[in-house]
């Protein structure tokens, strides 16, 4: 395998320049957003001194897109998607215009910074699903794979720099000015999206209210492929997160050197940032249900290998494997997911894709966490890595479809509306 064919493939930011854009603005917002996330942590903190005040803000985070996402979803369906982008957009930077008055004022109670939080979440469960329905408008079948890890890329980039900028715009600006910040980035990511054409669903109309989410849900349980790769980023999420159980595990091992903490998290970044620089191994694989069931088998095994590491060398390495593993992972999934899913469905389906991503990995670290307390933080992360590879080879040995599905063939030219 030549060296070209191994790194990302960057085709669709040289073939597509609204994709092009899209990416860029949303990267933008994305490193605004981590920027805000270490402020509100700080903040309560400052102003709490509580492990259950600061624990409540990833609740405040997730509870509107598991409450609202099918709805936000169903609605994206029956609407221009461009627009709704659009709209959720300014309903995010309006939030962090409202942080960072509040964060200039001072002395606002906590709890009204988590409201603030839960309602720039909620734009935000909307905004998701619309977004990820762009890509394959925007690009051709074949190049699906190879955008959705640029994506991965600009993500992985922003949490791996956003918090070290965090916490220098809080040292310099304060946390008023770190959401400032966070409040001008989204004006990129407007940009991005504002030149893209209209995009409203194709197919049949989305019915309206309850109905449309229970066609949504009918989609998934009738669908295996899709339901498999849900199911498996499911077992991946809650069984084995370990993000909760850091603390605990270099308090246990580790002399509960506050540098060895810091450098957990960093070493799942930095392995996924490689995973997706050398993405080229696995987008042009054309097997995507194997390579995720892969990844998440690859997850379970290194955060069960990290909860015994002996050394810290070791401990970071495992969890480097697991960042790597994770990346090849979800790219796979939502390969699966947008070439497997009607486009009058794809908002509903990628809901549901973003409840699982990004709300269910707090359900994940709250079960480390009940484990560990009547365990130990090295049982909770065995036993939830071990736990989580028998259940992606339980989904993987009776979705067979999710196994077989396979890439289209590239063909010579493709024909897609690519405005510039």
């Amino acid at each position: 395998m030549g060296v070209t064919r191994v790194l990302v493939d960057v085709t669709p930011l040289r073939s597509s320049p609204p994709f092009r854009r899209l990416l860029v603005g949303r990267a933008c917002s994305g490193f605004g957003s981590q920027m805000t996330l270490v402020a509100v942590m700080f903040q309560v903190w400052q102003a709490t001194h509580s492990t259950i005040w600061t624990g409540a803000v990833g609740v405040a985070t997730a509870a509107p897109i598991i409450a609202f996402g099918l709805a936000a979803g169903a609605l994206v369906d029956r609407v221009d998607r461009r627009g709704s982008y659009l709209v959720a957009t300014v309903g995010q930077a309006a939030c962090s215009v409202l942080l960072a008055a509040q964060g200039f004022l001072g002395h606002v109670p906590a709890g009204w910074v988590l409201v603030v939080v839960a309602v720039q979440s909620c734009f935000g469960a909307a905004g998701g699903p619309a977004s990820r329905t762009f890509l394959p408008r925007l690009l051709p079948e074949t190049q699906l794979p190879a955008g959705l890890a640029l994506n991965r890329i600009a993500f992985q980039v922003a949490m791996l720099a956003g918090p070290a900028l965090g916490g220098l715009m809080l040292g310099w600006l304060g946390v008023g000015g770190c959401y400032a910040i966070d409040a001008v980035t989204f004006a990129a990511a407007f940009y991005g999206a504002f030149g893209l054409p209209a995009m409203r669903s194709g197919g049949e109309a989305a019915r309206p209210g309850v109905h449309a989410i229970a066609d949504g849900l009918a989609f998934l349980v009738r669908n295996p492929a899709v339901r498999g790769a849900l199911l498996t980023d499911l077992a991946t999420m809650v069984l084995s997160m370990p993000v909760s159980l850091f603390p605990l595990v270099n308090a246990e091992r580790f002399g509960d050197d506050p540098r060895t903490l810091g450098l957990f998290l960093t070493a799942i970044a930095v392995g996924g940032v490689a995973a997706s620089m050398l993405s080229g191994t696995f987008t042009r694989l054309s097997r995507p249900g194997l390579v995720m069931v892969a990844g998440s088998s690859t997850w379970g095994l290194s955060l069960a290998a990290f909860g015994v590491a002996p050394d810290r060398l070791l401990a970071f390495a495992f969890l480097a494997l697991a960042g790597a593993a994770d990346t090849a992972a979800v790219v796979s999934r939502s390969t699966i997911v947008q070439l497997h899913t009607p486009d009058a469905l794809m908002g509903r389906v990628t809901a549901a894709e973003q409840i699982v991503g990004q709300a269910c990995p707090e359900l994940g670290n709250m079960r480390g966490g009940l484990v560990a307390g009547v365990t130990s933080g090295a049982v909770a992360l065995v036993s939830g890595g071990l736990s989580c590879l028998v259940a992606v080879a339980l989904v993987a040995a009776t979705t067979p479809a999710l196994r077989r599905f396979a890439l289209p063939a590239a063909e010579p030219a493709v024909a897609v509306d690519r405005p510039s």
